[in-house]
C-alpha cells in the first residue's frame, strides 16, 4: 500500500456551462437562454481567484462546456468580449490566474493540437476524461464523446509534453471489458509519451432530472475491482485518483488508489454540486492511519523534468519543495 496519499488545494472556476454535448447524466450543461446558464467575466472570476489564493490554494481548475462556440448565441457572447474561441478566452484567464499567484489546470473538453499548443505556456497541467472507449447510450447526443476524438486529444498532449490528467467514469452503461480496454488505452498512450500523471477512477452518481436519474451507481465492490485492475494495468508512475466527495476513499487506497484530487476550501464541485468537499482535516480522518501529502497541479516528476513553460517558473519554484511537493510554509 502507498506510503502516503496526495491531494491539491484548488479553486474551481466553471467559466461556462454552455456545451455542445448532451450527456445522459449531466446537470451542469445549460443552453444559452436557459435559467442558470453562465459565461463568467474576468470581473466575476478575479475575486474567486483572490479568495482561493488567500485560503492557500495553489491550483485553479478552469472548466468549460465543450466547444460552446458552436452554439450561435454563445459565439455572439464571445465576440462581444473580443474573442473568437474559448481557447483564446481561457488563455487570458490563465494569465490572470498566474498574476494572482495560482497555477492553471484547464479542462476544456476535446481540443486539437494547435489549441493545446496555445494553452500549454500558461498551464501547469491539463486534463480530459476519456470516460470510456465503449459505446454507451449516455453519450448518444455527444459529438465530443466519441472515444477516438478524446484519445486523439490525449495523444496530442503527449506529443506536446503536457502533464496530463485523464480517467474513466464507472457505471454509465459500459461493460467490464470496456473499463479494462479504457485503462489499457491510457496505459498505451503513457508508454508512448510518458505524460499521464494521474488517472481518475470516478464513480457515476445519478442526478435528479437527468435521463439517468434512476440508473444505479456502481457498488463499492465494483469500484474496488476496477481500482485493483487499474493498478495492475497502469504504469507505476501514474497516480490513481478517487474522489473523496463521491466515495469513501479508505478501502480504495488499500487496493491501489494514491491521490484524492483537487479539494477546494473556497468553491463547490460544480459538476457534482450536491457532494460537498471534505476539509483537509476530514480527509485525514477518512484516511485513518495513512498520511496526507499536498502536491501542486503538476506532479513532482514533471517539475523535475522541466515540463512547464518559463511563464510558470517562478511560481512553481516558490510553491514546490525540494522533492516537488507543496512547500510547507
Amino acid at each position: 500500500m502507498t506510503k502516503y496519499v496526495t491531494f491539491s488545494r484548488n479553486v474551481f472556476v466553471p467559466v461556462t456551462n454552455v456545451c455542445r454535448n448532451k450527456c445522459g447524466y449531466c446537470t451542469f450543461r445549460r443552453e444559452p437562454n436557459e435559467p442558470g446558464s453562465c459565461f463568467m467575466s474576468p470581473q466575476e472570476i478575479l475575486p474567486i481567484l483572490r479568495e482561493g489564493k488567500k485560503v492557500g490554494c495553489t491550483e485553479v481548475l478552469f472548466t468549460f462546456g465543450e466547444y460552446a462556440e458552436e452554439i450561435p448565441q454563445y459565439k455572439q457572447w464571445l465576440g462581444e468580449r473580443g474573442y473568437n474561441s474559448n481557447v483564446e478566452y481561457v488563455i487570458d484567464l490563465c494569465k490572470l490566474a498566474v498574476k494572482i499567484g495560482l497555477l492553471p489546470h484547464t479542462n476544456a473538453g476535446v481540443l486539437n493540437y494547435m489549441e493545446l499548443e496555445a494553452l500549454k505556456p500558461w498551464n501547469a497541467s491539463m486534463g480530459l476524461m476519456l470516460e470510456t472507449t465503449g459505446t454507451v447510450a449516455a453519450h448518444s447526443n455527444c459529438p465530443g464523446k466519441i472515444p477516438q476524438l478524446r484519445i486523439k486529444t490525449i495523444r496530442y498532449a503527449g506529443e506536446l509534453q503536457i502533464p496530463f490528467t485523464t480517467g474513466i467514469l464507472v457505471g454509465i452503461g459500459e461493460t467490464l471489458d470496456d473499463r479494462i480496454d479504457s485503462l489499457q488505452c491510457i496505459a498505451n498512450l503513457h508508454e508512448e509519451y510518458g505524460h499521464i500523471q494521474e488517472v481518475i477512477i470516478q464513480n457515476f452518481m445519478p442526478k435528479t432530472g437527468t435521463p439517468m436519474e434512476k440508473h444505479p451507481s456502481p457498488t463499492l465492490e465494483e469500484m474496488i475491482q476496477i481500482v485493483s485492475i487499474a493498478r495492475e494495468i497502469l504504469p507505476s508512475d501514474i497516480a490513481i485518483q478517487v474522489a473523496p466527495n463521491l466515495i469513501d476513499p479508505y478501502l480504495l487506497i488499500k487496493y491501489g488508489a494514491t491521490d484524492l484530487g483537487g479539494i477546494s476550501p473556497s468553491t463547490i464541485d460544480w459538476i457534482n454540486p450536491e457532494a460537498e468537499w471534505p476539509t483537509v482535516e476530514k480527509l485525514q480522518e477518512m484516511l485513518r492511519d495513512i498520511p496526507l501529502r499536498e502536491r501542486l497541479p503538476i506532479y513532482p516528476q514533471y517539475i523535475k523534468k522541466g515540463w512547464y513553460n518559463q511563464n510558470l517558473n517562478s511560481l512553481i519554484k516558490s510553491m514546490a519543495d525540494g522533492e516537488g511537493y507543496r512547500k510547507i510554509s
